[in-house]
This record gives structure tokens, sequence and C-alpha cells, in this order.
């Protein structure tokens, strides 16, 4: 496991710094971002994506299902001298408030889709849908499946956190390799979890355009750029080419960055 994971307000800063260099240049093309916007993320942690928006003067409002990266979110918030409206709750479950409809300028789903069991994921799509205002922006990032980390196993303890591709092999085998390394049952409960949840993007594209989104804009990335802060690795565009090739794409693609709009309520 790499200390980022043990060392929440590094994990909070690191995601603040990738955020303010990547997301928000990213965004500004297609809604602005100016102290009237309003931006909601859905698995929030502790918030590092929101920092760089609260410090904009957004308006910035995160709801997870963990309670202590929850309360972390409002400490390291107040640390920072920034105002942030969090929230303890599964998403499925969140009932939004009455003067949240049609509220949000921007939602972020960061690296979370990937965490939704598949028979929840269609009505994770839509129950965004209402929070989002005219000409709002979902923002998904996410780490296509086949990429030599999608399992997430580097939250591994033992030596399994650096062998990639393993979360491609049957699960008996992959449940044997986390056992030798004596992961405990949570770890492996997690990552079989991941490996149901998994999210390629054709799988991805599908469901959007399924549940009433259109494709704004999509990025392929082959070197992440979360890469840079956490490994200091210069961010790389997957290839054009080799972009367009359905699944395969998916085994070189560490993130992809998709911008939806609502076009079907």
């Amino acid at each position: 496991m790499q200390q980022r994971h043990l060392d929440r307000w590094q994990y909070f800063t690191e995601l603040a710094n990738t955020s303010r260099k990547f997301y928000i240049d990213y965004l500004k093309p297609y809604v602005p971002i100016t102290a009237n916007t309003k931006v909601l993320e859905i698995g929030c942690g502790e918030g590092g994506n929101l920092l760089p928006f609260a410090e904009l003067g957004c308006y910035v409002k995160g709801i997870d299902l963990n309670e202590g990266q929850i309360e972390n979110a409002k400490d390291f918030f107040a640390k920072e001298g920034q105002k942030g409206d969090f929230c303890a709750e599964n998403f499925l479950n969140y009932p939004p408030q009455s003067n949240e409809s049609k509220l949000f300028d921007i939602v972020l789903i960061h690296d979370c889709i990937e965490h939704i069991e598949q028979p929840d994921k269609e009505e994770f799509f839509t129950k965004i849908k209402p929070l989002v205002r005219e000409n709002g922006i979902v923002f998904f990032a996410f780490p296509a499946w086949q990429m030599p980390f999608g399992g997430h196993q580097q939250i591994c303890k033992s030596k399994a956190s650096k062998l990639p591709f393993i979360h491609l092999l049957p699960n008996p085998l992959y449940k044997g390799i986390l056992h030798l390394g004596k992961e405990n049952e949570s770890t492996v409960s997690e990552l079989l979890s991941i490996k149901r949840s998994k999210m390629p993007v054709e799988k991805f594209e599908k469901m959007a355009r399924a549940t009433g989104y259109g494709i704004v804009d999509k990025q392929l990335w082959f070197i992440n750029p979360h890469y840079e802060v956490k490994f200091n690795l210069k961010p790389r565009k997957l290839n054009s080419l080799l972009a367009k090739i359905p699944y395969v794409r998916n085994f070189f693609t560490t993130s992809a960055f998709y911008l939806l709009k609502i076009i079907n309520k």
C-alpha cells in the first residue's frame, strides 16, 4: 500500500494539486467557473478535488459514504480556511434538499463509478440528473478496467500491490494471490467488488447514452494527469489512433475523462 493511502492529508493535497492544475482548465471551456458556480462531488472522500473550486469562490458540496473521510474533509477545509458543505451519505440513498433541484453547474464523479456495483450503475447515472442546472456539466474520470492497475490492487499491503493486470485473472486465481499475500478479508472483499463493478470505456459510453446523456468531450490518458503529483510522470494523452480501437484502448487508458450534458430529462 502506498503511503498516500495512509496519510490522508497527503492524499487530500495531492488531489487538490491535480484538480487545480488539470480539472479546472479542462472544464473552463464548457462551463464558467466563478464565485457564482456551484459544484457537487459525489464520492468526494476528503474533498481534495473540491478545494481549488472553493479557492475560486465557488459553492462546493461533497457527498461520500465514508463518515471518517467526510470528517477529515471538514477538518482539512477548515485548516485551509475554505468553506465546504460535506455530507456522509450513500448517494444511491441520498434525499436531495428541495433547494438542490437543478442547483449545480458542475457535478464531479472522480474515481467513483468503478466502485458502483453493476445493478446500481444505471440508477446512479439517473439520480444525478435532477441536481444539474440547465447547461450544467457532469465530469466523470475513471481508470479503464483493463489497464494495469484498473482493479485498484495498489491498496494491497502485500507485493500484490505492485503486480499489474492480476485483477484480470479468474476469481479463484485472483483470490489465491491475495490470500497468499495475507491480505485481510475486507481488502479482498473490496477488490472483488471492484472486479464486479468494472467499467471499460465502451460500457461507460453505452450507459451514459442509455440514461439520457450526451458526450460533450472525452479524453483518454495514457499517463493519468494525477500521476504527475503521485509519480512525477508527465501526463500524456493516449495516441489518437489507439484511442479509437474498441476494447484494446482499455489496456492503455489509465484515466478516462468524460464531460456529459443531459439531453433527455
